[in-house]
């Protein structure tokens, strides 16, 4: 169901309708000495309410908590992309309803520039702001100011994943991006960008079927492009259905690649409908390639290609790891429950990204509510997804993505803390929470208070102090 979640003022997905500057912020318990850096958060936050708009399409708004010997701040921006500069000069939107989808009495020459909502993330000198229909763009980091879209000197065009992964070997940051040939078409790009800025590959190659690919898979020598049923059609957007919708005959594919090889090389895997938003951690053991994923059975928040909703009971996420033999006589693969537990935005020790990793973080959900907007509590797994510890917060309230900070660039896999944001319902605020990442059951031994709240938003990252 393509939900108006921006109307529904009780929960904490309402945009917030400015910016501010908080130099001096309140801290509950003590911050830790070595967090000196920027928490950078991204999410959708409309400039301007459009009726019956997806969650998924507002305006991107970047908070930054600046943590610094103990002391904290915060700033928050809008992401200046060129539509969101069109509606500010003209007071109005002239976008909302579906993906790239105009208003009618929009200006025929207005064209959508993006909405760079999804993520933000630092390579090679840059923090980048992303979404998966256009070019990161580029963000002064202490101001938040926007400086445009970031092509590579040319060479990367089209969409660009909101989810790159940075190789901890090698500082490389691998890519992708879906629609690659145009709005609703199968075509993938693949590519890299050295850990100095330099873009080294880029290519195209086709999907089975278009589809909405939120997140893919790397590791060491692999990558993998899962392609499931949340299929995008044009011939759908253009007689008023719905531009993504749930067609679960379609089948689920994953594409695997070695990252040394060449997109015409590509295998591909397949399995029955099931959805994923994202990826916890990959690996390989000898043939075999290991991923951890959450899974849903059916893809929330979109419905059947006629308009009628998915199976809500189908519609929650749970810890899955997928196993793909390379050297098996099969095209199918794997997928094996860890737990039963509802939960979304898993995060790793990403010094272990694409490597073998001991430890993992996401956010749980109370499965009695809806999958987003519910998210009530953090929970830590070792590497097979057993249970090490789990914090969940009072009644109504709700946490962002939890995202790990190392102690130190030589301290052990796991040992660091964890920064998520709190939405305190009650007094209808955010915290900046600070856990120690292997007891996370002792709760936060720092809270950051701000006097207003931060919405809930998608994805973040922490940059140390350089």
């Amino acid at each position: 169901m393509q939900q108006d979640a921006f109307a529904d003022r009780r929960s904490n997905l309402a945009p917030i309708p400015f910016e501010a500057d908080a130099p001096f912020l309140k801290i509950v318990g003590e911050l830790p000495r070595e967090l000196n850096g920027t928490l950078y958060r991204n999410g959708p936050n409309p400039q301007f309410e459009v009726p019956g708009a997806h969650w998924f399409v507002g305006d991107g708004m970047l908070h930054a908590f600046h943590l610094e010997n103990g002391r904290a701040s915060y700033r928050n921006r809008w992401v200046r992309t060129p539509k969101w500069l069109a509606e500010h000069d003209a007071g109005r939107a002239f976008f909302g309803h579906g993906f790239g989808g105009k208003l009618p009495d929009a200006p025929a020459d207005v064209t959508d520039g993006g909405v760079a909502n999804t993520n933000i993330i630092f390579h090679a000198g840059k923090l980048l702001a992303l979404e998966e229909q256009h070019l990161p763009t580029e963000i002064e980091p202490g101001t938040l100011a926007t400086r445009g879209y970031c092509n590579y000197q040319g060479r990367v065009a089209g969409t660009f994943t909101a989810h790159p992964k940075i190789d901890p070997a090698t500082g490389e940051l691998v890519f992708f991006g879906y629609n690659a040939a145009g709005p609703f078409t199968p075509a993938l790009s693949y590519g890299s960008i050295d850990a100095s800025g330099r873009a080294t590959r880029f290519e195209r190659f086709e999907a089975p079927y278009t589809g909405m690919v939120h997140d893919f898979i790397v590791t060491e020598n692999h990558v993998l492009f899962p392609i499931l049923p949340l299929t995008g059609s044009k011939e759908r957007a253009m007689t008023g259905r719905p531009p993504y919708a749930w067609e679960p005959e379609k089948g689920a594919y994953v594409g695997v690649m070695k990252r040394k090889g060449s997109a015409k090389d590509v295998v591909w895997f397949r399995t029955e409908a099931c959805y994923v938003f994202h990826v916890m951690n990959a690996w390989e053991e000898r043939n075999r390639i290991v991923a951890d994923v959450m899974q849903f059975e059916e893809a929330p928040l979109f419905p059947h290609p006629d308009g009628s909703p998915t199976n809500p009971e189908k519609s929650f996420a749970r810890h899955c790891r997928w196993t793909f033999d390379l050297a098996g006589n099969t095209d199918r693969f794997q997928r094996t429950y860890l737990d039963d537990l509802t939960g979304e935005f898993p995060r790793v020790d990403d010094r272990r990204a694409g490597l073998k990793s001991r430890h993992g973080w996401y956010a749980c959900a109370n499965p009695r509510l809806p999958m987003f907007g519910a998210l009530s509590g953090i929970v830590h797994v070792d590497g097979n997804g057993r249970r090490l510890g789990q914090y969940l917060l009072p009644a109504a309230d709700t946490i962002s993505e939890p995202v790990f900070v190392e102690r130190s660039k030589d301290a052990p896999e796991g040992d660091g803390w964890l920064l998520a944001v709190i939405w305190r319902a009650r007094e209808n605020r955010s915290d900046l929470a600070v856990f120690n990442a292997t007891d996370v059951e002792a709760g936060p031994v720092a809270l950051v208070q701000l006097g207003h709240r931060v919405p809930d938003g998608f994805h973040g990252n922490w940059v140390g102090a350089q």
